[in-house]
């Protein structure tokens, strides 16, 4: 994926609340809007160097919005407004052996009690999941990095689905290319953790990619094993 429109560097200072960042500049200080709503505590720090996207659209609270902070040698992208383009593209690619590359895509279809980023096919479809990752420590991806209770029903959606005869994934897309697996945090959130654990035993696949940024582009690092 290539990032469109012009952009601009700072460092960050604070984080006034869960969707706004401020950040010192070379032409002063800019409130930016945050996509991401997980803590980032751990690449939000202060002085951290990020990169922003310019928005100056009316009627906006913010005129630029977060695409990525170094932190442990890499740039974390933190925009998960560019996940479900980024699933989309992975699977178009055919570097997912699990999804089928060929079949028709419909992004936020309704099944059970809740919207589903991507259904693949028909005969059955398969329902997918995406999930942004932005926390790895010691080369271990954790997700989620804050309590989800929406991401827990999404996975328990995947397994009523996958009772009715269809097929599901979750495909977690981690944000930095320094991770060797992918394992849910149940230290963070135990109930995600144990809904992840029984998707996998019902027979949903769980697939994680990582994605490297160079310059412009959002490009696929390789895929790692999730260990749940």
């Amino acid at each position: 994926m290539r990032i469109e429109g012009r952009l601009g560097y700072g460092r960050f200072r604070s984080r006034p609340n869960r969707f706004t960042v401020v950040l010192d500049t070379s032409a002063g200080t800019r409130r930016c809007h945050l996509r991401d709503p997980g803590r980032l505590n751990e690449i939000l720090v202060p002085g951290a160097r990020t990169i922003f996207l310019e928005r100056g659209a009316p009627g906006r609270k913010t005129d630029c919005e977060v695409l990525a902070v170094w932190s442990g040698g890499w740039w974390t992208v933190v925009n998960s407004g560019l996940h479900t383009d980024l699933a989309t593209e992975l699977i178009l690619s055919g570097v997912v052996p699990e999804l089928p590359a060929d079949a028709p895509i419909r992004r936020e279809v309704r099944f059970g009690d809740s919207r589903v980023d991507l259904m693949l096919g028909t005969s059955p479809p398969t329902l997918v999941e995406v999930k942004g990752c932005t926390l790895v420590v010691d080369g271990v991806a954790l997700f989620p990095d804050a309590p989800t209770e929406r991401g827990t029903r999404h996975v328990l959606n995947l397994i009523r689905a996958v009772r009715s005869g269809m097929k599901a994934a979750v495909l977690f897309l981690v944000m930095r290319p320094d991770a060797e697996r992918l394992e849910p945090n149940g230290e963070t959130d135990p109930k995600f953790a144990e809904a992840l654990r029984a998707a996998r035993r019902r027979g949903v696949a769980l697939l994680a990619h990582k994605f490297r940024l160079r310059g412009r582009v959002i490009e696929p690092a390789g895929s790692i094993p999730v260990v749940a």
